[in-house]
């Protein structure tokens, strides 16, 4: 029988909770270890209908990437998903930081071979806040061909872009929201930074520095480490039945 004990100190071969960024909270935040994992749901982020989800498919853990308690919960309602998963009997493991920091399998490293990048290199240093891999294109583009690339694989409705005349060859990746990342990447030798999130500043920074951006939406740049994450467990954990969530979405629409 596998207990979510041993489901948690399996991840922590390829991400030790000790490794997580001081901000955040990964872990066990609902539940207890010894509880038999009867079925598992993997999914980027815990909502009532992924917690329904789970209901249906009868399972009884759910891994997420964000955290499904982040800050200190002052006041719980009926329809609060840590609440929730208590009422149901469900519990939740979330890894985040770790995640994104993980060499060996994360986050950066699913989007850097989702774009078919070769010679990846990794700058990840959780105590600086440093996340991104860096990686070469087969073949170079232009920024607009880059872009749209991007928008295939990650198998995006729309990405946002800068044009400042580059050819892409080199390409850093920094998942969710990397924008601050615009700085380390002109250090790996990129042409472009592929992100989820940047703010306005640093788009414009980027430009001046000479540095292309591609910002692929949070969601699409994080959700493409859960279906290799849900078959890495299901491989080790072969009693067990793990399930990608087919209810987390980002919940965007474009016009």
């Amino acid at each position: 029988m596998t207990k979510i004990r041993d489901i948690i100190e399996f991840t922590e071969t390829f991400a030790p909770l000790d490794t997580a960024m001081s901000f955040d909270n990964c872990g066990l935040l609902v539940g207890d270890k010894d509880t038999t994992a009867e079925a598992v749901l993997v999914c980027l982020d815990i909502t009532p209908d992924v917690v329904s989800e789970a209901e249906d498919l009868g399972a009884n853990l759910i891994i997420s990437h964000h955290p499904v308690i982040f800050n200190g919960i002052k006041q719980l309602s009926q329809s609060d998903v840590p609440y929730l998963l208590a009422q149901k009997g469900i519990s939740a493991f979330c890894l985040h930081t770790n995640l994104d920091l993980s060499e060996k399998f994360g986050v950066n490293t699913c989007l850097a071979e989702k774009l078919e990048l070769n010679n990846i290199r990794f700058f990840m240093d959780g105590e600086k806040e440093i996340c991104l891999a860096a990686g070469d294109l087969k073949t170079p583009l232009n920024e607009r061909q880059f872009a749209e690339f991007v928008k295939l694989k990650l198998g995006c409705k729309g990405v946002r872009f800068t044009e400042i005349g580059n050819t892409v060859c080199r390409v850093a990746v920094s998942s969710g929201a990397g924008g601050s990342e615009i700085y380390n990447a002109l250090n790996t030798g990129a042409q472009v930074l592929v992100t989820g999130e940047i703010k306005h500043n640093q788009i414009l920074d980027a430009c001046r520095m000479g540095l292309s951006v591609v910002d692929a939406g949070h969601f699409k740049t994080e959700n493409v480490v859960i279906k290799p994450l849900t078959e890495k467990l299901a491989r080790r954990f072969e009693g067990v039945s793990f399930y990608e969530s087919k209810t987390c979405t980002d919940c965007m629409n474009y016009i």
